[in-house]
Formats: structure tokens, sequence, C-alpha cells
């Protein structure tokens, strides 16, 4: 079996809203294993994109713990936790956040440049990450120059440029149409499969999720299996047809036209 490589014990995350106390992340416990692909899935707002902040180290707990290759998160300082962070973690976000006066190349760059490494060094894996997400051919071109589905490949190239212990995607196929989603989704198999990357994905899409090797979905604050998920609640069929007759009445038909 293979090693562990992040654990999150007892994890709790507190949010003030007025004299409410909003716990996205309530006592979660999670292993993720060298090599593994993990989905997880939930209703939107219910805590997934805290749980990657948490576990990547973008963001710190109120209680609880997170490690990852050993390293206690948690206990580090705060400029200790950026070089860490920078040197083992890789992300990829639903917005591609590039840089648009930066070429491909430079974008990927970005990273590498905090690191104390020869230029030379530097051009290759670059380039070794472009390559790996089939964009050797469109190293010059700037994000306005691309697609959706090859400024997302970018964004990929980016976060795998350091080769990072982990890598995490939140919705990464959020903003694309079905068919390049697809293809994107395969870049991260592959990069699984044949790179071993260790990768957890936050998605909504319930046929991407099942690619992964693990599923688990976000429920009351902690992570369970897929399989244990809660049924999705079902409204009657007159209700929803009083809804949706609800939608624009004669009234705001007239008024709008």
């Amino acid at each position: 079996m293979a090693e562990l490589l992040t654990v999150a014990r007892g994890l709790v995350k507190r949010y003030r809203k007025g004299s409410e106390d909003i716990r996205p992340v309530n006592g979660l416990d999670l292993e993720v294993r060298e090599g593994e692909l993990i989905s997880i899935r939930g209703p939107s707002g219910s805590g997934k994109s805290t749980l990657l902040h948490l576990l990547g180290g973008l963001d710190r707990p109120d209680e609880g713990s997170v490690s990852v290759g050993g390293v206690e998160l948690t206990r580090l300082k705060e400029a200790e936790l950026c070089k860490f962070r920078n040197e083992n973690v890789g992300f990829v976000f639903q917005v591609f956040h590039l840089i648009p006066v930066l070429t491909a190349f430079e974008n990927v760059e970005i990273p590498l440049r905090l690191f104390p490494i020869p230029p030379a060094r530097r051009r290759e894996q670059v380039e070794l990450a472009l390559k790996l997400v089939g964009l050797s051919d469109r190293m010059k071109h700037r994000p306005n120059e691309l697609s959706g589905g090859q400024q997302q490949r970018v964004a990929i190239a980016r976060a795998i440029a350091t080769d990072p212990k982990l890598l995490l995607a939140d919705e990464p196929t959020g903003d694309l149409d079905e068919r390049t989603g697809e293809e994107i989704m395969d870049l991260f198999l592959a990069l699984h499969d044949q790179q071993k990357k260790t990768i957890v994905m936050v998605t909504h899409d319930l046929a991407k999720a099942a690619l992964a090797e693990r599923q688990l979905y976000f429920h009351q604050g902690k992570v369970i299996d897929a399989k244990d998920a809660p049924a999705p609640r079902q409204r009657a069929p007159r209700q929803r047809a009083a809804e949706s007759a609800d939608i624009l009445s004669p009234g705001e038909g007239e008024a709008s036209a």
C-alpha cells in the first residue's frame, strides 16, 4: 500500500455571520495516499473549496491539523508555509488566473522564479510542463490567443511545473464546455496514470467524479464515502409545475414588453 501523503485530523474552520457560528469544515478527518486520484462532490457552498484551501496551506484551520509529506502545516510560520506550499502543492482553479500580458511560457515560469535554479534548468521545467499538457506549440501565445481549454492547460502546467507532491483542483472544468471539460479530465487522468501525480479534485460533475479511484462526498462539514451520500431531495411534480408557472406571470410579461 502506498505511503500516506496528506493527513487531516479534526479540521474545523469557523466563520461568523452576524450572531451565527458557521462551520463549513467541522471535525473533518481525511487521509490521502501517494498516487491517489480522489474526487469530492457536495452541495454548493458546503465547504469543499475551504477544505482544499486548508489541505494546501492557503488557509489555516481554527482547530485540528494538516500534514503534507510529514510536515505539519499548522506549525509553520507564514514565510515557511509560503515556501513549503510553493515547493510541494500545486493548485488548479475554476478561474484560470493567468496574467494577460504574459505568454504561456512566462505564466508557467512564475512559480519557478522563486526557486534558486539556473535559467536553463528553469526553462527545461517549463517546457516539460507545457509538453505534458500538450501545448509545446503554444508557448509564445498570450491568454487572449488561446481557447478556454488551452488556458486551463496552461494553468495546469503552471501547477505541475514545480513537480509538487500534491495537486489540488477546484472545479477545474466548471467554466468549460462539455467536450473541453472531458479533454481536461483526460489530462488529469494522464497525469495520475503516467506521471503518478497525487490529485484531490472538487467537482459537481458526477460523471467526472466517477473517474476517480476514490470518490468522496462533502456532508455536514465532513467527508464521507460517495456511496453513503444522501439521496437528492425530490420535490412533488405539482410543486415543480406551480414553481414553473410562477417564473413569469402575465403581469411581469406585460411590464417588460
